[in-house]
């Protein structure tokens, strides 16, 4: 959140310089990122040089049908000369000038004397955008009459101000407004805080105002206000660069208006126009299946029946809490509203906010709980307001509810401060603190919550974070006693630790993805997905790998050989999914690269590896790609690596070559060799695959590098021909093997 400095000042006298309450801040309330300076630089007299001045001639420039040449008083006794290209003011105006050596908001160099189509130009008439008053440069400001020529301009306008940039925890709600921010530093600085903005003009009872609540769950409560005979127009110049300052973009008063309040108050606003409410009428419902409406960014919405909206007598005019529609908006000729303060369920908003990927001004604040209580402030500083800015007569008024939230009461406890801080905090002062930040205690220490901050402290602890926040700089620094032994890691860490290091030496870098995955990447769909394409839980590793390893080579990288090291996440017997650990790598480098990562890997677990085909979506051609389960191997890694005699007896080592159907795998082939020949079959390795006429169609040779060993004896031809018969047999018998050669 962006608060300008000068609009905090108006709320509360801090006393401070600006960088010393933003720290102050940081460490008791907020984030303050950085303090942005706004509008005309504020150095060395550069405000001295924008005057009010007044158009004594205009006419034509001699040499040029777009230009203006003015004669203008800014207070010096004779005339300035300035060209200028703007046509919407004549002699008489009253201007804003920027004078010789003047420096502009953006420029790197003084304003200066310049001939401007032969005739000499002796300063600027500024626009409201050349100083960061607003969004228009189609012509110059005029200001109000009666300004004295040479007044200075900072004296009339705000020109310069400093913005605090402000992030805000999502448990903070009160926070999201200027008068939540002013709030704070009165309590941090001990300033003292001005009462809530707003008053109510005269009138609010002349008509009545036809609002319907058909979900109070979704909407608690609705104020609405009506007004006749506004004319929508301009802001004033303080009005939109306070909106400028705060992030938002000046459209119209009345627009502007219901900005303003939610950014001074927190509380969002909406006004419509009465004139195209069907029926005079506001129904707060759910939606139905099906329906649409087309809303102020120019896109057509299908509803749900899960999204809240405000009706009038026959269909949706707005989206609660999101977005109003395009149908009911205030427009130039707009002349009676109907004002919008409502309180709107969090959980409503998020999901149809993120269902839509539609997020607004309003819809951030609804999604962190607003202080129903609010919408009544923020409606009578609005309607100030509307009467002020635009000329309103307030003639209606409702409040629809079932009752408002009972302030929630929570027992102080002094002793649980000093325990939980290290500090010993005076009961005087724990109760003092609470006070300044709008809590009640009582004399028995039972703690009124304050509305604004009902759903956040709830419980003892919950004021001692209030209490000791504003001390968190005396906490004394102190390490935690460690009476137990030092932590150590687990087998399957140090197991996957050491699955990271083979892979990394074998030449892959480490990549770390989303877990969220497409619709159809996935078994298990998430209830509420984050967003529509974040909607399913991954059950393997290939999806983001590919599309981070596309990334990369699209970039220009020459060489890509990418792992991950992560869960996946498969249905369980219970209401929890299963999750198992993999590691996946792609290598540019093909399936000969990949092979080779994941023998490296088995022999430095020391296990036999096999494999088995994957089919690895979006793989382009030329790329490797490996999966393992973690969990399965982790089962067969040893724990203690004993010595095996490998010298004493020598092998006996025989090629064998067994045609087989193209469908039958060498993995295959090797398990069941391995189970008919049991422990003296120490090799049995595929060298070479044949297929052609030789083998027939449909059919393939696959050559294999047998190697046969006893550690009790030599084994003599007879032996490794018993065992190459029972392999024979084996493999004839489950896959039709022949054996060639």
């Amino acid at each position: 959140m962006k608060v300008p400095a000068s609009w905090l000042c108006e709320y509360v006298d801090f006393g401070l310089p600006l960088v010393d309450l933003a720290r102050k801040l940081v460490f008791t309330s907020c984030e303050v990122d950085r303090i942005v300076p706004r509008g005309v630089p504020d150095i060395d007299g550069n405000l001295g040089k924008f005057v009010v001045g007044k158009v004594l001639q205009a006419g034509k420039h001699p040499n040029a049908d777009r230009l203006q040449l003015c004669l203008v008083d800014v207070g010096e006794g004779e005339p300035r000369q300035i060209v200028c290209g703007a046509w919407n003011f004549s002699a008489g105006a009253t201007v804003a000038v920027a004078l010789p050596g003047a420096l502009l908001p953006g420029a790197e160099q003084p304003l200066g004397e310049a001939k401007l189509r032969g005739e000499l130009s002796r300063g600027m008439i500024l626009s409201e955008r050349e100083v960061d008053l607003g969004a228009d440069h189609s012509g110059i400001m005029v200001l109000s009459d009666g300004l004295e020529p040479g007044t200075l301009l900072a004296d009339v306008l705000p020109l310069t101000d400093d913005v605090l940039d402000i992030e805000t925890g999502f448990n903070r709600p009160d926070l999201a407004s200027v008068y939540g921010i002013a709030r704070e530093v009165a309590a941090v600085t001990g300033g003292q805080l001005a009462p809530p903005p707003g008053r109510d003009p005269e009138g609010g009872t002349e008509e009545q105002v036809d609002v319907r609540v058909e979900d109070f769950d979704g909407c608690p409560r609705y104020v609405g206000r009506l007004f006749r005979g506004a004319t929508v127009g301009e802001s004033p110049l303080w009005l939109k660069a306070r909106l400028l300052a705060a992030g938002m973009r000046p459209i119209s008063n009345v627009v502007d208006v219901t900005n303003y309040v939610m950014l001074a108050l927190g509380s969002p606003l909406h006004a419509f126009d009465v004139a195209r409410l069907g029926g005079g009428r506001i129904v707060v419902r759910r939606a139905t299946n099906g329906e649409k409406m087309r809303t102020l960014d120019g896109h057509e919405r299908e509803l749900m029946r899960t999204d809240l909206v405000i009706a009038d007598a026959t269909h949706p005019v707005a989206i609660a809490g999101i977005m109003g529609g395009e149908e009911s908006e205030v427009r130039p000729e707009t002349t009676d509203l109907l004002l919008e303060a409502a309180n709107f369920d969090p959980l409503a908003v998020l999901r149809t906010s993120r269902r839509f990927r539609l997020r607004t001004e309003s819809s951030t604040r609804w999604e962190k709980a607003v202080d129903p209580d609010a919408a009544e402030q923020a409606a009578v500083y609005a309607t100030q307001l509307f009467v002020e800015l635009a000329g309103a007569r307030w003639t209606g008024h409702v409040d629809v509810h079932v009752g408002l939230p009972e302030r929630p009461r929570v027992t102080l406890r002094p002793e649980l401060a000093d325990r939980l801080s290290g500090l010993h905090i005076p009961v005087e002062e724990q109760t003092e603190r609470l006070r300044a930040i709008g809590f009640e205690v009582g004399d028995d220490l039972e703690v009124t919550v304050p509305t604004w901050r009902a759903r956040d402290v709830t419980r003892s602890v919950d004021l001692v974070e209030e209490v000791v926040r504003f001390r968190i700089e005396d906490v004394p620094a102190t390490l935690p006693s460690r009476p137990a032994k030092p932590a150590q890691l687990t087998r399957d860490q140090r197991l996957r630790r050491q699955v990271e290091d083979v892979l990394v030496g074998a030449g892959f870098y480490e990549a770390y993805t989303w877990t969220l995955v497409p619709p159809g990447e996935g078994r298990i769909q998430l209830q509420e997905p984050f967003t529509a394409e974040l909607a399913t839980l991954r059950d393997s590793l290939d999806y983001w790998l590919v599309e981070s390893a596309r990334r990369n080579r699209n970039a220009g990288v020459e060489r890509v050989a990418l792992f991950e090291l992560a869960r996946v996440f498969l249905p369980g017997d219970g209401e929890l999914p299963e999750e198992r650990w993999h590691v996946a790598g792609i290598t540019d480098g093909g399936y000969f690269q990949a092979k080779g990562a994941v023998e490296t890997l088995h022999r430095a677990l020391h296990v036999e590896s096999d494999f088995s085909e994957i089919d690895v979506r979006g793989l382009d051609e030329g790329w490797g790609y490996f999966e393992v389960d973690l969990d399965s191997l982790f089962e067969r890694v040893p724990d203690v690596v004993l010595y095996e005699d490998v010298i004493t007896y020598p092998d006996v080592k025989q090629d064998l070559a067994f045609v087989v159907d193209e469908g039958v795998s060498a993995g295959d082939l090797i398990a069941e060799a391995r189970r008919a020949a049991g422990p003296e079959l120490r090799e049995f390795k595929p060298f070479d695959v044949y297929r052609g006429e030789q083998v027939g169609p449909g059919k393939k040779s696959i050559a294999f590098s047998a190697s046969f060993r006893s550690p009790e004896r030599t084994l003599t031809d007879d032996d490794a021909a018993g065992l190459r018969g029972r392999i024979t047999e084996a493999l004839a018998e489950r896959f039709g093997a022949q054996l060639r050669a």
